[in-house]
């Protein structure tokens, strides 16, 4: 028996640890990130709706192949997080796609949130639902190919939020749904996501996320999740989407501090959020942590969902003839990230156009 199952300390262990630690470190591997393509039906319609598009299984199934299969995918993309419906389709060859992106070494992942509700007690803040069945429905996904997970809790920056209610249901949330996976051979992704929406400063923004992800690493140790077997997914410490922007660099270098001063060692890598950043914006943030000269502990890498898929989407633009052409615009994004995870990306492209969408739900 390896040395460290025989003592593990204060980490939960089971038969699945060692693949748990392995999926994880699979997935940050340096010059790769995650795709998120995990949105519900009712908002990946509103995808389709922009473009002119109805909201039916056959477009949602294009779209998603049009991604999964893009050429060269395999370079730039290690896991792809899939809502259910995804997870048990095929692509037009009649291959499931789960095995499809296994055949290219990519990792499939599962939504298992069930969305949020409103936390009685507060003002408007919420918590996140879909506890009570996770672990039949964590069984179900791994053996239907999935190895990883992702659950979503959301939190708010205003002048009463986020209140210590909202912190600690989140945290202790985010825990046991981490705990239930490892349970169950899913490798957990760990999202507080703090809204990017307001006028708050990035010295606002900076403060609550040090709190919130202190309070989640607290709650993963007593639940003594094996953080070896998980990854966080962060925001990135930014001013509100109506507040003051500071440079990159800065912006850069205090989420970086936040990040040290919370997330242990023994995670294997933070994957970030773009939180309606506009595509280019959010790879110009990933690239300026990956160069400032300070220790990083983890490796830092990308789950876009937005920021890689919007020019993907227009360039192909519901017509089959444009697939190829909207192959190419996801490619061009996913590689520009794959350079960030490296700090080697170098800008072409200006500022683009803003993917916010206040306080968003998917």
């Amino acid at each position: 028996m390896h040395l460290l199952s025989q003592h593990p300390g204060n980490a939960f262990t089971n038969k699945y640890a060692g693949e748990l630690i392995q999926t994880a470190a699979s997935l940050v591997v340096r010059g790769k990130g995650i795709l998120a393509a995990d949105e519900s039906t009712g908002t990946i319609g509103k995808r389709l709706s922009s473009i002119g598009v109805d909201n039916e299984e056959t477009n949602r199934r294009v779209l998603r192949e049009m991604l999964f299969t893009a050429p060269d995918v395999e370079n730039f993309i290690s896991g792809v997080i899939m809502f259910e419906e995804t997870l048990f389709q095929r692509g037009s060859d009649g291959k499931l796609f789960a095995e499809a992106l296994k055949s290219k070494g990519i990792l499939p992942g599962i939504k298992v949130d069930k969305g949020v509700v409103k936390l009685p007690g507060t003002l408007e803040e919420t918590t996140t639902q879909g506890l009570d069945d996770l672990g039949k429905r964590c069984a179900d996904y791994y053996r239907a190919g999935a190895r990883f997970a992702k659950w979503r809790a959301v939190l708010k920056i205003d002048d009463s939020s986020p209140s210590e209610l909202a912190i600690h249901e989140n945290a202790y949330g985010l825990a046991r749904y981490a705990v239930i996976c490892q349970e169950n051979g899913l490798m957990p992704i760990v999202e507080p996501e703090i809204l990017a929406d307001g006028t708050h400063d990035i010295g606002r923004c900076v403060e609550v996320t040090e709190r919130v992800l202190a309070a989640v690493y607290k709650a993963l140790s007593d639940h003594k999740v094996l953080l070896e077997g998980t990854l966080l997914k962060a925001n990135m410490v930014l001013a509100g989407v109506n507040g003051q922007q500071a440079r990159p660099d800065d912006a850069a270098m205090l989420t970086v501090r936040a990040l040290q001063r919370t997330v242990p060692a023994a995670v294997p890598g933070v994957v970030f959020l773009s939180g309606g950043q506009s595509e280019e914006n959010a790879t110009l943030h990933l690239n300026a942590m990956n160069q400032i000269p300070t220790k990083r502990p983890w490796n830092l890498s990308f789950s876009y969902g937005r920021a890689l898929q919007a020019s993907a989407l227009k360039a192909w633009g519901g017509k089959e003839e444009n697939l190829k052409a909207g192959a190419a615009a996801f490619i061009k994004r996913a590689k520009a990230n794959s350079e960030a995870t490296l700090g080697k990306y170098h800008s072409t492209d200006g500022q683009g156009e803003s993917l916010h969408i206040a306080d968003y739900t998917y």
